[in-house]
């Protein structure tokens, strides 16, 4: 099972993203183009919370008529100054109806379905991402992907605005977890950018219960 690293920050609003999205280098990392596409996340659970219990997370995506399903587990937060997350991750494909029966055969859909323990799932929240994305090199080589997100918070008819999220992930071909974390560095400490100890997930079902 593949491990997730990545540096999390929280920004202070749009004029942080849009610098981000506009800079050329950040310390000694170079830059690629800036991508900006839309996606949609649902979390899943069983209507007990048996994910949550486990502390795991399904994640339904679809970005580009394509949907993905990522089941994340339980996060080592590492170095607070710079955000840095640790966590198991599987991924597979699916389709929108929230039934792994349904859906292509893979690892993550056997996770799901022993996390679940046979019972059905239904959509906890959803996520409306606008996110852009630039590759990050150092020294000439692949390093991660540098994500800007601006996400509305969306359940049961509700919403519950928005969030600003910066997250520097750690390319699956790359073990350079030093240079990642000395990237998450010169991000921290730029205006309007804190790290951030929260996932999404997190920050939304913390905004919709205090609704």
């Amino acid at each position: 099972m593949a491990i997730e690293v990545e540096a999390k920050l929280r920004a202070d609003g749009p004029a942080a993203l849009a610098t981000l999205a506009s800079l050329p280098t950040i310390g000694r990392a170079v830059l690629g183009p800036a991508v900006t596409v839309d996606e949609v996340d649902r979390y899943l659970d069983t209507e007990a919370g048996a994910l949550a219990a486990a502390r795991w997370a399904c994640r339904l995506r679809e970005r580009g008529g394509e949907i993905r399903v990522s089941l994340k587990g339980p996060r080592e937060i590492g170095d607070t100054e710079i955000g840095l997350h640790r966590r198991p991750e599987v991924e597979g494909t699916a389709t929108r109806v929230p039934d792994p029966s349904a859906w292509p055969a893979s690892e993550a859909r056997d996770k799901l379905v022993a996390l679940a323990r046979g019972a059905p799932l239904r959509e906890r929240l959803r996520l409306r991402q606008q996110r852009t994305e630039r590759a990050v090199a150092v020294d000439g080589k692949p390093l991660g992907t540098l994500t800007l997100d601006v996400v509305a918070i969306e359940a049961d008819g509700r919403t519950a605005g928005d969030l600003h999220v910066v997250e520097l992930e750690l390319d699956p071909g790359s073990t350079d977890e030093a240079a990642l974390a000395e990237i998450a560095a010169e991000l921290a400490s730029m205006p309007g950018l804190t790290p951030e100890p929260m996932t999404k997930l997190e920050h939304a079902l913390e905004r919709l219960a205090s609704q």
